[in-house]
């Protein structure tokens, strides 16, 4: 991979030579990740691309420009996008009550009782689940693995449960998950408070009625071929299985970092059934700066608009209830994002108070990041961005994305 001269782009070469150092000493010496790929963009010219770490456990060849990742919750900005394009098609409205496409939810409730064995008693909602609920994680909806309470138990318990990769190849497709996850109440009232979870899935299946197209068909078509996005999508294809990476998870202390999907098995190399609008993609750290292109370039990118600038100015502004951050309206035990300082627009965090975040940023910029550790982010104020790769799930796990912003920032000059 051929990088710009830094220097030119208002980076100073010899503090941003330190990424790489950095990765291999703290994260790849020690054993605490497989591999890392960075890369780093402004202008619109890479500046800065590493790539370090086997590829596959018992083999010496490296990870690659070519590599495949699993990329999880990255997926979430895709759908966003989609779901957006089909706004600017005047097919649907932020405002839209979700039921008014997915009709499964019309009656849904909020949870005010029972579970763990005894029937749920809910009460109606205060107001309407609308699309902008789905997009900026206001619609009570929750993720089984948030441990909180009855109704996430529930989520884990059936087949409502989108998050882990194991249950998209199940009976269940996208619209008999939805119809499931329509029968179990919500934890709150929509627009009420903010928690993470399958709010993204259930927007997949409002992208699959309104466009009359599978997911993975409309991604494919819609996203990924006019953005030459051609190594990203819900499975890696025979000829090109070789490039998938292996993917690990943290045991807890005694165990340290396991398998959890082998490449050579892995669930990625076949199509899924549900097909998860949340967390189901594969991509290149190349491919997935292409889509931050466009997203910095006001939503198009060599030719290919996606989207109107306004579009994109009104996705990455922040739309949490009295423009409050996550701080004051999270219920979530888990996400992918800090709260202090920190708002929610249409499908990513945005950072609304530097000095609160206590990391190096600006206001307006956006990102998000994957539960194998994957993250991005865009600063349209600096026109920069990154791309991070690896596999080792939890993302919580080490403050890495932090540590990584911040070298990037100190590097500018």
């Amino acid at each position: 991979m051929q990088t710009k001269a830094p220097e030119k782009h208002g980076l100073d070469r010899a503090r941003l030579d330190r990424l790489a150092p950095f990765l291999k000493e703290r994260y790849l010496d020690t054993g605490k990740l497989p591999h890392a790929q960075l890369l780093v963009s402004r202008n619109g010219e890479i500046v800065h691309f590493s790539s370090q770490g086997a590829a596959r456990e018992g083999s010496d060849k490296p990870i690659d420009e070519g590599s495949i990742f699993r990329i999880a919750s990255m997926t979430k900005p895709i759908t966003s996008v989609a779901f957006m394009m089909l706004v600017e098609q005047g097919l649907v409205a932020l405002d839209t009550p979700v039921h008014d496409v997915l009709p499964e939810f019309r009656d849904v409730g909020v949870y005010n009782g029972g579970g763990a064995g005894v029937p749920f008693v809910t009460r109606p909602v205060d107001a309407p689940m609308r699309m902008l609920d789905l997009l900026r994680h206001t619609s009570g909806l929750t993720y089984g693995f948030q441990n909180r309470g009855n109704v996430d138990a529930a989520y884990r318990a059936g087949k409502t449960n989108a998050g882990p990769p194991e249950n998209w190849h199940g009976e269940a497709d996208l619209d008999a998950f939805v119809g499931d996850l329509a029968r179990l109440p919500l934890e709150f009232s929509p627009g009420e408070a903010w928690n993470y979870s399958e709010s993204t899935d259930v927007l997949g299946a409002v992208v699959q009625r309104v466009s009359g197209l599978p997911l993975d068909r409309y991604f494919a078509e819609k996203i990924f071929a006019p953005l030459r996005m051609h190594d990203t999508g819900f499975s890696v294809p025979a000829d090109k299985a070789d490039r998938l990476t292996d993917c690990y998870a943290w045991a807890g202390p005694s165990l340290g970092r396991v398998m959890y999907d082998r490449a050579e098995s892995s669930m990625w190399l076949r199509r899924p059934r549900l097909l998860s609008g949340g967390g189901g993609l594969v991509s290149t750290t190349l491919d997935y700066h292409r889509f931050c292109l466009m997203l910095a370039n006001g939503g198009e990118l060599d030719g290919a608009r996606l989207l109107g600038r306004k579009t994109l100015d009104l996705m990455t502004m922040n739309h949490l209830p009295g423009k409050s951050d996550l701080s004051s309206l999270s219920r979530s035990l888990f996400s992918e994002t800090t709260n202090a300082g920190v708002g929610f627009g249409l499908g990513f965090a945005v950072t609304e108070d530097v000095s609160r975040a206590m990391i190096p940023g600006s206001a307006g910029e956006f990102y998000w990041g994957g539960m194998f550790t994957t993250a991005f982010f865009v600063d349209p104020v600096e026109k920069l961005h990154m791309v991070f790769m690896t596999q080792l799930s939890p993302s919580l796990l080490y403050p890495i994305r932090r540590e990584l912003k911040t070298l990037i920032y100190s590097s500018l000059t």
